[in-house]
């Protein structure tokens, strides 16, 4: 019989102890996981909410053969410490990303692949970079399935109630990692995946990890974060010098695909280093789960880009991934493009 999923991904990994600046703040034992040649270049994978770094599990491996592949699981998600009350936020995930990149794997520069909240905080450290405030450089800044314009999300009821105090005193005690996974796994992936199935298996097991269920109602308070700043952090972005892809599962209705083309309209289209926006067919919110090969090549095709692409579809079978748009510093004049 194959080992749990949960179990191989803990396996692969290691801990290690960070404390946060402010005083206050207790030491916790954080879980990373890194894969491939120790000195090629840094590949840092960014997980979202509820979850953690398993999100990555079906794409780490591959993506290895061609970076030093890492991911860690946040305070309060996955393998790491949760204690309750602990001062969750993105600007402490933030600060713990910048210890990690210098002080644990060493690195001066790297790409980084935010999905979900893990967006918010590859945002927040994408300022800090171009900013000077780095002692990393940014390589490029990968966002995929994720919340980072809040006002054409579709936050669901279940996240509604866990973010309210109120709402969540009721259903804290009745909620269980398995029925959180069973949910997750009816309504953001597609195809949609049952109990037994080798994610909600695996999800199930890390939220039950140190009781994650308890912290839930804390860590989801990330979205108030988000509504006061992302339009600063937007705008920090828009005039950031690294490139910038947007990668979107299109059959995501919490994350839809508007949020994407939203921010790429407004803030990235024009724009002067080479930024692009590609979907994904046939994936939803989990789009590195539903569609690994599909989300892998894609990143390649992003991070290699060198051969100057045109949109379309990156390959000819049914449910190619699809370059949307690149960049350009300004658009074409509509009588000019006819006669080209």
């Amino acid at each position: 019989m194959d080992r749990p999923r949960a179990d191989e991904w803990r396996c692969r990994g290691g801990y290690f102890t960070w404390r946060p600046a402010d005083k206050g703040a207790t030491p916790v034992e954080i879980f990373h996981v890194e894969l491939g040649d120790a000195d090629g270049p840094v590949l840092l994978l960014v997980h979202g909410w509820p979850t953690c770094s398993i999100d990555w599990f079906a794409v780490a491996s591959e993506l290895s053969t061609r970076f030093r592949v890492c991911a860690l699981d946040f305070p309060g998600y996955g393998f790491s410490d949760k204690p309750l009350g602990w001062g969750y936020s993105l600007a402490r995930d933030e600060e713990l990303i910048e210890f990690y990149l210098s002080e644990v794997i060493g690195a001066d520069a790297g790409v980084i692949v935010g999905h979900d909240r893990g967006d918010s905080v590859a945002l927040l450290h994408a300022a800090r970079c171009a900013e000077g405030r780095s002692a990393s450089r940014l390589r490029h800044l990968v966002l995929s399935n994720g919340n980072i314009f809040l006002p054409l999300s579709n936050l669901t009821g279940a996240q509604r109630m866990i973010l309210d105090g109120d709402s969540w005193s009721t259903i804290a005690a009745a909620l269980t990692p398995a029925q959180l996974a069973a949910g997750m796994g009816a309504s953001t992936f597609t195809p949609p995946r049952k109990a037994g199935d080798p994610e909600v298996e695996a999800l199930s097991a890390t939220f039950g990890h140190n009781d994650g269920i308890k912290v839930l109602h804390d860590t989801i308070q990330y979205l108030v974060e988000r509504s006061n700043d992302e339009r600063a952090w937007l705008t920090a972005l828009a005039e950031a010098s690294f490139p910038v892809t947007l990668i979107w599962g299109l059959y995501d209705a919490v994350s839809p695909p508007r949020v994407a083309s939203y921010v790429w309209n407004e803030y990235l289209m024009l724009r002067p280093t080479e930024n692009r926006l590609y979907f994904i067919p046939d994936a939803n919110h989990y789009l590195q789960v539903d569609r690994p090969d599909a989300f892998a090549r894609v990143l390649l095709h992003t991070l290699d880009q060198g051969d100057d692409p045109q949109p379309g579809p990156l390959g000819t079978e049914l449910g190619a991934p699809l370059l949307v748009d690149r960049s350009r510093a300004r658009l074409p004049d509509s009588a000019d493009l006819l006669r080209s």
